[in-house]
């Protein structure tokens, strides 16, 4: 008797517990979600189940405050990075003063998905979530426009990542991609005992080494194989203190060399929100030459 009664108070005050911890965490989300909104500019955040996910997933959206009455703005899907999450970009740049200007930027969650439908966990399908339900499901409620002129795809490192791979894979659906500091060479990396955990959580998502879904799903491979033709426009930037930068600079010359439609730039910086911000009236200026900002 005396065991099932110490038994219970275990698994209740382990709830209280875990209870206790999760409204802890939400809490801190809560006093660090501090966004960068102008006056001229309001946002939501909305959450909307993902079919290809199997689970509900939340996006933010910076638009103007003031919207005519059946117009339709173009729409920029901004990535986060590994470890980071939708609010980034809200809370850590000034990329609403871009919003003033009638876009429409939707910044998604994606957790550290390298946005890739990834090989060991079959439910975290990240791409499909990207460009089929996310996609459909902004278009359905925000006034945005639909099609590839209006549509662009910016992201920093992971996010860098996840923006140029959907744009080579996905020409048709994005006519501007942005990548600051992109980890292009995530999928090739070889293998290193000092980084053996960041090792299996690439390989859990892209496969084996040198595998289909790897190549599938490798930058340098899909910009060797594209229809230049159809590219999409491509602006790159890095730091010059990251050791990112001769990937960066490898892929450019990819670019370069398969004559795409792309710009490369580097500055003195780190892999940091300091500098991805001190390019972003750069990036903004070249995408409004490429999108269709027409009523």
């Amino acid at each position: 008797m005396k065991t099932t009664r110490w038994l219970a108070f275990c698994l209740t005050l382990a709830c209280f517990l875990l209870l206790l911890s999760a409204c802890h965490k939400t809490q801190q989300q809560q006093a660090s979600d501090r966004p960068r909104l102008t006056t001229k500019t309001t946002m939501r955040d909305v959450t909307f189940h993902s079919v290809s996910l199997n689970r509900d997933m939340q996006y933010r959206v910076i638009l103007p405050a003031s919207i005519a009455a059946g117009q339709k703005l173009p729409v920029v899907y901004l990535l986060h990075g590994g470890g980071g999450g939708f609010r980034d970009w809200s809370n850590y740049s000034d990329v609403s003063n871009w919003a003033e200007h009638g876009l429409i930027l939707v910044m998604p969650e994606g957790g550290d998905s390298y946005y890739t439908n990834a090989v060991k966990r079959p439910e975290d399908r990240f791409e499909d979530y990207i460009v089929k339900d996310l996609i459909s499901e902004v278009e359905a409620k925000f006034p945005v426009k639909i099609g590839r002129s209006s549509r662009a795809i910016v992201g920093v490192s992971m996010g860098g990542f996840g923006a140029i791979k959907l744009a080579l894979k996905y020409p048709d659906l994005f006519v501007f991609a942005g990548g600051l500091s992109s980890a292009l060479d995530v999928p090739s990396r070889p293998f290193s005992i000092k980084r053996i955990s960041q090792w299996r959580g690439h390989r859990a998502i892209f496969g084996a080494w040198q595998g289909h879904t790897q190549h599938e799903n490798d930058p340098y491979l899909l910009a060797n194989s594209a229809d230049v033709a159809r590219a999409t426009y491509m602006f790159l930037s890095c730091g010059e203190q990251e050791g990112l930068l001769p990937a960066n600079r490898r892929f450019a010359a990819l670019l370069a060399h398969r004559k795409f439609p792309y710009e490369f730039h580097s500055g003195l910086g780190n892999h940091d929100w300091n500098q991805w911000n001190g390019w972003l009236t750069i990036l903004f200026q070249s995408l409004s030459e490429h999108i269709n900002t027409r009523s």
